[in-house]
């Protein structure tokens, strides 16, 4: 089977372990990968103790981010969305548009250690500078296609309820030693990556957990299976080719100067204006999001 998938594998053009920085792997960011891997422009890998969950608040515009967790829990607690509890499987998806702050809208959960990714993608245009808005799902509301959560996009008659641009699949997937699979892009998704989180995965190369695989720009499918003695989990992800220009701010990505421009003054005024309102904690110790 392995000698099978060797030998009609699309081919892997680029791989990466990223760069270190504490409990943080930055595998892509918008000024190296996401150039190729647009609308995809960054991509951390984390694996923390509970109580080292410390980001500071810190704001975004002109991208979508998307959380998931492939070990451990965490809470949310939102006075838009209720509370709950974000296990694998489950999400949270910010769309910051022309502005937001956060950083602290998730708490530790009952586990002592998580893992997992969050993910930026560049939003069009007709978003890039509109209003920011959250959505946190738990495990059960993201449906399966085969082994994957369609955590974004739709995939194999299963659709995402994650508000997030057209022509984008995230899909979180594990498969048992020795499972297989394969994954057919839909039509104009010719942009496609996958990250481990944990085992091996044999994608016409072999790749281990802490690995990120950048795939050739075809619409051909990716068979991918499982090696070794344990659970092989990674995501993956696939994209119509974000057709604009990556415009760059420090926690900002944009389609033009001028969006940039727009999204940064936002930024700064949003700011004053949550330095005003003091200390917004909930009972849980989350912080929500500030538009």
């Amino acid at each position: 089977m392995i000698d099978t998938l060797i030998r009609t594998q699309r081919a892997i053009v680029h791989r990466t372990r990223g760069s270190g920085h504490g409990p943080i792997t930055r595998l892509m960011s918008p000024s190296d990968l996401g150039q190729v891997l647009k609308p995809f422009v960054f991509l951390d890998l984390f694996e923390v103790e509970g109580g080292q969950m410390d980001m500071p608040v810190h704001p975004h515009s002109g991208i979508g981010t998307i959380t998931v967790f492939t070990k451990g829990d965490v809470r949310f607690d939102d006075p838009d969305s209720g509370q709950g509890t974000i296990t694998y499987g489950g999400v949270e998806w910010s769309r910051a548009g022309g502005g937001m702050w956060h950083g602290k809208e998730l708490a530790p959960g009952t586990s002592p250690r998580f893992q997992g990714f969050q993910l930026w993608i560049a939003l069009p245009p007709e978003l890039e500078n509109g209003p920011s808005e959250s959505q946190y799902l738990e495990a059960p509301q993201i449906q399966r296609a085969g082994p994957a959560h369609v955590i974004v996009g739709a995939y194999d008659g299963v659709e995402s309820p994650v508000r997030a641009p057209e022509g984008i699949n995230y899909l979180l997937v594990t498969l048992k030693p020795g499972e297989s699979w394969t994954y057919q892009p839909p039509t104009g998704h010719s942009v496609a990556w996958l990250a481990i989180a944990r085992g091996q995965v044999e994608a016409g190369e072999q790749l281990s957990a802490g690995d990120m695989a950048v795939f050739d720009r075809s619409e051909a499918p990716l068979r991918l299976a499982a090696e070794g003695d344990e659970d092989a989990m990674f995501v993956l992800g696939s994209a119509v080719p974000h057709p604009n220009d990556l415009h760059l701010g420090y926690y900002s990505v944009h389609t033009s100067a001028e969006a940039l421009e727009r999204g940064e003054q936002r930024i700064a005024e949003l700011g004053e204006k949550l330095a005003a309102a003091g200390d917004r904690r909930t009972g849980s110790g989350a912080t929500p999001v500030f538009r």
